[in-house]
């Protein structure tokens, strides 16, 4: 069963370009800047950020770190209140136009806490590789199975999953996740991350 929804509401890149903008100007950084820190090209972040471009979990993923902040942040809905319960019909799903997979936040968006929960349909055969390695921030994550196999790739270091299994791994060398088998494998990530840091200007 997918976890998108035909009657998602509202337009996911417009939410993501509001992430995006508003995060680089509480920052106080350029375009130009924050291209030259996640190796994004300026018209590149300039198309993200007016919601002009279906960027792929790889671009988001580098734009992210610059940002020092983890990819689901950019997932958030900026407007929503700062509410410490997360409804189903209110949570939005976004799917990766390059591998096909699909992840949706379920944790509270806007509310101040270290701790994000994800949920991710990682399609039969797709594969997904994150090539951001060392970060300003600290940030863990754990990765639970809930339904499927799964093969994550930390650094040279690779990890088999199947049902149930949960790995333990920390954010500061490239990442691959992929889906060898015939049927799609469905994953939480449960993330951890300092909320604040001195970032180079």
């Amino acid at each position: 069963m997918s976890i998108m929804r035909d009657d998602a509401s509202g337009d996911i890149n417009a939410r993501i370009a509001s992430r995006v903008r508003t995060l680089r100007a509480d920052l106080g950084v350029s375009l130009d800047s924050l291209a030259a820190q996640c190796n994004v090209s300026r018209s590149m972040l300039s198309l993200v950020e007016r919601g002009e471009s279906s960027p792929t979990a790889v671009v988001l993923e580098k734009i992210a770190t610059g940002l020092g902040v983890p990819l689901a942040t950019l997932f958030d809905d900026s407007r929503a209140s700062a509410s410490p319960v997360s409804r189903r019909a209110e949570r939005v799903a976004w799917r990766d136009p390059q591998s096909g997979y699909v992840r949706r936040n379920i944790s509270p968006p806007n509310v101040a806490s270290p701790i994000q929960i994800v949920e991710v349909l990682l399609p039969a055969g797709a594969r997904v590789a994150y090539e951001s390695g060392t970060r300003d921030v600290s940030m863990h994550q754990q990765i639970w199975v809930q339904s499927g196999s799964l093969e994550v790739t930390v650094g040279k270091v690779t990890h088999r999953l199947s049902d149930d299994d949960c790995l333990a791994m920390e954010l500061n060398e490239p990442t691959t996740f992929r889906n060898r088998t015939r049927r799609p494998a469905r994953y939480a990530v449960i993330i951890v991350s300092e909320r604040s840091r001195a970032h180079r200007k």
